[in-house]
């Protein structure tokens, strides 16, 4: 009884939480799309100033890398700002209208921390009302009670009774009861004198 709890147990926290990952996937490639969005808006703006005085995105690195501490401290701000730019956009374009098993499937996509930090924040559970969501909560529960199941049955299988051991005579069993003393059946001879009457 008290296995079968435990295992309902993990089962029902297994589907709420699993449940969750079509929700919570949708939010953080929202919030993707939002920071691609604005690390092109200063992407943009760098590429314009540089056009404005007659350089090239790379010269203008260059010329601010040769440009004291300040200039070469701003060069590696932007460069590390392209290379996350070109990153999350990667990510974006191999998320952005995929549905939730296809977005699972690529969850090495999720990796960026400040977006999944920012989408943890803002999230809150919720009951499933799609059917992936009823989906996933499905497998959540199956995976937790078999997993919750096959846990235990390790646990308690040190404390099983263990069979007798091959070669060893069995145990006898004790007797429920006394046996009772065997009488002859036939008549019971008597002695052939008396000790009292001399013998007669």
């Amino acid at each position: 009884m008290i296995t079968r709890a435990l295992a309902l147990a993990a089962g029902v926290t297994g589907a709420v939480g699993l449940s969750q990952v079509p929700e919570f996937t949708q939010q953080y490639v929202q919030r993707l799309g939002g920071a691609v969005d604005e690390l092109s808006r200063q992407i943009a703006e760098f590429d314009a100033d540089a056009g404005r005085l007659g350089f090239a995105r790379d010269a203008a690195l260059e010329q601010l890398a040769t440009g004291g501490a300040f200039g070469a401290a701003r060069a590696d701000s932007m460069t590390r700002t392209i290379a996350r730019h070109d990153r999350l956009a990667a990510d974006l374009a191999a998320l952005d209208g995929r549905g939730a098993f296809e977005r699972l499937t690529g969850a090495a996509h999720f990796s960026d921390p400040e977006i999944a930090e920012r989408t943890w924040q803002a999230f809150r559970p919720a009951l499933p009302a799609t059917p992936e969501g009823l989906v996933f909560a499905g497998m959540g529960f199956a995976g937790g009670w078999l997993a919750a199941a096959a846990l235990l049955a390790l646990l308690y299988l040190p404390f099983r009774r263990r069979g007798p051991r091959a070669g060893s005579a069995p145990r006898s069993e004790p007797p429920l009861h006394r046996a009772r003393p065997v009488t002859p059946s036939g008549p019971v001879l008597r002695a052939s004198r008396d000790p009292v009457r001399g013998g007669r």
